[in-house]
């Protein structure tokens, strides 16, 4: 049987180099593949090449007949518009367009805009096309995303934009899905339903992340580009990096080897009249084939080489928050909370979107008066932010001057540093340090923020999401670096691999104001967590509706002892639960294996689907009891 869809000798170029050199790439059904390389070495562009969106230099693009094609952009065009709603539905196509006539006229009905006449003759129609189960999927694919059906798509700002694209997508439930970092902007709760969702879907998927917890989880198969070749490493991640890292070393002893007998000839060559003798002539031709060989030889992308500039020391205390209050029409954000940061403390910061995560940093870093409370901050306080959002970028200007503001050089740790050399340590090559910003992807706009930042002196950083978009040498990089920083980190993220390496403690939005916090990262969060109910940012396993329920008892039930039996069930649940975790995490693993999909037996891939159901179920009903028990004792 063919691939759903391939790329057969592709090639495309943009300049002197080709991004793809003649690659050859086939994505079977039920495949979930993960395309990883450096920033800047056209994933993006393969993607839009296996859409059918990018016209090839070379080479041919096959798709199996009927098969339907979904793809997520790492970035927004601007023509977009429209309500939200449409734009979702509008991925349905022909009944989509159903869909939005159905849901504007029952909007004119609520408004007394039009009789019912009309809503029930698009209800008649969308119940003849099986259209209903298709709104439902919109509406729960609206709300798991947290989008405001209603809003203007261009009044949205860029995060939820691409919240409203990916939605677009896998509403379609094509054959074919191809998505360029779907976590961006994404909290952990939606990470972990697009897991689910994913993991039980057979669509062939390809897909580009920097989040390696979601990298882990769903890729079957690594594909990486580099210096426009592909390899393809089937298995797991963590197999791919073990046979990568063999293969590097291979490879640069072969370089090496291929260097030193360069170096051999050339000292021949040198010796004059002697190396040009007849008999020698075959030996001169093979010298210069090496020559030739070695300048053609398309040198790996550069490591970058960040470096963080301390400023003077800040005193040892550095925040220190005292019952703090704020609320915000009349929602409480953060309600009575307390907490001492020192110097050399890296503390994240998790939540769902929403939440308050912002707020929180803004009152800790005195910039929001608390309603109630106090803020003491240390002395000698350095601050540098990183903004998700990029705002501190001038997209008009070079990359060059938003960092050195026109001058051509910049002091770095008290020393002259000429700006093309200092963006050449964070992989931007001479030829791109004087092209407008507008003209960088994601990962290389990520990567001229830091460069930015770093060339300022500061001993408390604060960090708005910073692993998005970036390769993940890049953020493995930034990782040790900011682990070796003397100073204080503030770090607001959803990437859970991130968060694990890099921070000592962590606060959590917990809702109703309460803020929790937790030694170490989000791993140990999860061990610490009261209860995986007591929290809107509780992980996978926990059903949704444990999540989002406010446990709080009333006092008479507060009050009341556990009865023999309660104490009995109490003490019987956490087996129960660990039982469930552990058979719904073994369904998980069958409904992610191809080899399921590829046997066609279309009963075995339902039973395991109705388990999965049955099993979520059984947690929300077992996680609820216990809440319950457990605030009785």
């Amino acid at each position: 049987m063919p691939p759903l869809i391939a790329l057969h000798s592709a090639t495309v170029s943009w300049g002197r180099a080709p991004v793809l050199d003649g690659v050859d790439l086939a994505l079977e059904d039920g495949e979930r593949v993960a395309l990883v390389g450096r920033n800047g070495s056209g994933k993006s562009t393969l993607l839009r090449a296996l859409a059918g969106e990018l016209e090839l230099d070379g080479g041919e693009r096959t798709l199996v007949a009927g098969t339907r094609v979904a793809r997520l952009a790492q970035e927004v065009t601007r023509e977009q518009g429209g309500e939200v709603y449409d734009i979702v539905a509008g991925g349905l196509r022909e009944l989509g367009e159903l869909l939005v006539e159905y849901h504007h006229i029952s909007a004119r009905v609520a408004a007394g805009a039009v009789d019912l006449g009309s809503l029930a003759q698009v209800q008649g129609r969308l119940e003849a096309a099986g259209g209903w189960r298709l709104h439902q999927r919109v509406e729960a694919t609206l709300s798991r995303l947290d989008l405001p059906g209603e809003a203007r798509f261009e009044t949205l700002s860029g995060g939820l934009k691409r919240r409203v694209l990916l939605a677009r997508a896998l509403v379609a439930e094509p054959e074919v899905l191809l998505l360029d970092e779907p976590t961006n902007h994404l909290d952990i709760p939606a990470i972990e339903w697009l897991e689910d969702l994913l993991a039980e879907s057979t669509s062939g998927l390809l897909f580009v992340t920097h989040d390696r917890t979601f990298l882990r989880r769903l890729a079957t198969r690594i594909v990486e580009l580099d210096r426009g070749a592909l390899r393809s490493y089937p298995g797991d991640y963590d197999a791919y990096l073990e046979r990568r890292a063999a293969e590097t070393e291979a490879e640069a002893r072969r370089l090496g080897r291929q260097d030193r007998k360069l170096a051999r000839e050339e000292a021949w060559i040198r010796q004059g009249i002697k190396a040009r003798r007849t008999r020698d002539e075959g030996r001169v031709r093979a010298l210069e084939r090496l020559r030739a060989e070695v300048r053609q030889r398309r040198a790996q992308l550069g490591r970058a080489s960040l470096r963080l500039e301390q400023a003077g020391l800040a005193g040892k205390l550095v925040i220190q928050a005292e019952d703090v209050s704020f609320a915000y029409d009349g929602l409480s954000i953060v309600e009575g909370f307390s907490t001492v940061v020192c110097r050399g403390d890296k503390v994240g910061v998790l939540g769902p979107n929403g939440s308050g995560k912002t707020t929180l940093l803004r009152l800790l870093l005195g910039r929001l008066e608390p309603d109630s409370g106090s803020v003491r901050l240390g002395t000698n306080l350095e601050v540098a932010f990183f903004d998700q959002h990029r705002e501190a970028l001038d997209e008009s200007r070079s990359v060059a001057d938003n960092v050195a503001d026109g001058n051509d050089r910049l002091s770095i740790g008290g020393e002259p540093m000429h700006v093309i050399g200092y963006l050449q340590s964070f992989l931007f090559s001479p030829e791109q340090v004087r092209t407008p910003v507008a003209a960088l992807s994601g990962g290389e706009r990520n990567r001229l923020l830091l460069a930015r930042l770093f060339a300022l002196p500061f001993n408390l950083l604060v960090m708005d999401e910073p692993t998005n978009d970036l390769d993940v040498e890049t953020l493995e990089l930034l990782e040790a670096k900011l682990v070796e920083f003397a100073g204080t980190l503030l770090l607001v993220s959803h990437d859970r691999t991130f968060l694990d390496n890099v921070v000592t403690s962590t606060l959590v939005m917990e809702g109703g104001g309460r803020v929790g916090e937790y030694a170490g990262g989000y791993s140990d969060w999860l061990r610490q967590r009261r209860a995986p109910a007591s929290t809107a940012a509780a992980p996978r396993p926990a059903p949704t509706a444990a999540r989002e329920r406010a446990a709080e008892p009333p006092p008479a039930q507060r009050q009341r002892k556990l009865s023999y039996r309660e104490a009995r069930d109490l003490e019987a649940l956490p087996a129960r639960i660990e039982a469930l975790e552990a058979e719904q995490a073994e369904l998980h693993d069958r409904l992610a294996d191809p080899e399921l999909y590829r046997r066609g037996d279309s009963e075995a891939i339902r039973g395991v689907r109705e388990r999965v159901a049955a099993v979520e179920v059984e947690l929300a009903a077992a996680y609820e009891r216990w809440e319950e028990l457990e605030s009785l004792r």
